[in-house]
């Protein structure tokens, strides 16, 4: 696959991310106007009824401040993931919370792990080591600002702070790794000049044959020069021809 026919702009590309931030929002207002207790289905560590709460977690958030941290992040990822990895985005978004969600539930001792941080956690991971491996100029440019935008991120796969869920950042970060390796070969090639080219030969290059062995430019070439060829025949010039008559009085 080109890089033309994967880096293409789609209505999906941004209609996509805006039903998941739509759908995180919306189970969020349910939570806060009709069922204030929905919060209790997030990943609860090591039991059976808490491993519910992988499919579950990613939508439900603490207060507006934690939904609202999570958003920005979450619509720009997803975004780049659908522009860039069309093909698999899908696929890195449904399996990353599953895979990420069960190393919560694995890791974890206690507690009640809800919100999107884990899924960004996925994406980040994913996006910047998929770049590098991938060895795609655009890719790594795409790499270098995610760790730009996301890079402090790296400190809350430790547990630094109180509350918050840093066994589901490390089981997001894992999950992108792993990704970025499974899918290692599922990226878009860039294209190859001419001279590029396993068969290319520079004689048949119509501007490389412009130089010569010095790497001097040659404006005209020998053959690109009209050749005039002297007229064989010559036109003889028109005979004039005068009649006199006498005028006869």
């Amino acid at each position: 696959m080109s890089a033309q026919q994967q880096f293409k702009y789609s209505n999906s590309v941004i209609l996509y991310p805006l039903i998941i931030l739509f759908s995180v929002w919306l189970v969020f207002w349910y939570q806060v106007r009709v069922d204030y207790g929905i919060k209790s289905f997030g990943i609860r560590p090591q039991k059976l009824d808490g491993l519910l709460g992988i499919f579950s977690s990613p939508f439900l958030h603490a207060d507006i401040d934690h939904i609202y941290n999570n958003s920005i992040p979450l619509f720009v990822l997803t975004l780049a993931l659908f522009y860039f990895y069309k093909k698999i985005a899908w696929k890195v978004i449904l399996y990353g919370i599953i895979i990420s969600g069960l190393l919560t539930w694995l890791i974890s001792s206690r507690g009640n792990h809800i919100g999107a941080s884990g899924l960004i956690y996925v994406l980040v991971s994913f996006i910047f080591f998929k770049g590098i491996f991938a060895k795609h100029y655009r890719l790594i440019a795409l790499s270098l600002m995610v760790i730009f935008l996301y890079g402090s991120m790296i400190w809350y796969v430790f547990p630094i702070k109180d509350g918050m869920s840093w066994e589901g950042h490390l089981g997001g970060l894992l999950t992108g790794l792993v990704f970025a390796l499974v899918f290692r070969k599922q990226v878009a090639k860039p294209e190859r000049y001419k001279w590029e080219e396993p068969d290319y030969n520079e004689e048949d290059d119509p501007f490389m044959r412009h130089f010569d062995e010095d790497g001097n430019f040659i404006e005209k070439l020998p053959e690109d020069e009209e050749e005039f060829e002297p007229e064989t025949e010559i036109s003889q010039a028109p005979t004039i021809r005068y009649v006199f008559k006498k005028r006869e009085d």
